[in-house]
C-alpha cells in the first residue's frame, strides 16, 4: 500500500475524530446550559415551596385559634361579617 494512501486514511480518520469531538463538545455545552436552567427552575420551586409552607403555618395558627379561642372567633365574625350585638351600632364608611 502506498504511503500517500496511509496518510490519506490517517487524515480522514483524524478529521472524523475532530468532527466527533466537536459534536460532543456542542452537546456538552447544550447540556450544561439545560442543567443551569433546571437548577434555576429548582431554586424558584424551592423558594415557592418555602413561601407556601410559611403560609400554611400561618393558616394553621388561624385555624387553631378559630377552633379554640371564642374571643378570636367573635372578633373575626364581627369584623369580616359586620355583625354586632343587639345594643351596638355598626357604621360603614366607603373608601
Amino acid at each position: 500500500m502506498p504511503t500517500w494512501l496511509h496518510r490519506f486514511i490517517l487524515l480522514v480518520s483524524a478529521l472524523a475524530c475532530l468532527g466527533v469531538l466537536g459534536l460532543l463538545g456542542a452537546v456538552l455545552i447544550q447540556t450544561r446550559a439545560e442543567y443551569a436552567q433546571v437548577q434555576q427552575v429548582e431554586a424558584e420551586a424551592r423558594q415557592r415551596l418555602a413561601e407556601m409552607q410559611a403560609r400554611l403555618a400561618e393558616q394553621e395558627v388561624v385555624l387553631d385559634r378559630l377552633r379554640n379561642d371564642p374571643a378570636y372567633v367573635e372578633r373575626v365574625i364581627r369584623s369580616r361579617l359586620g355583625y354586632a350585638k343587639p345594643e351596638e351600632f355598626v357604621f360603614r364608611f366607603s373608601d
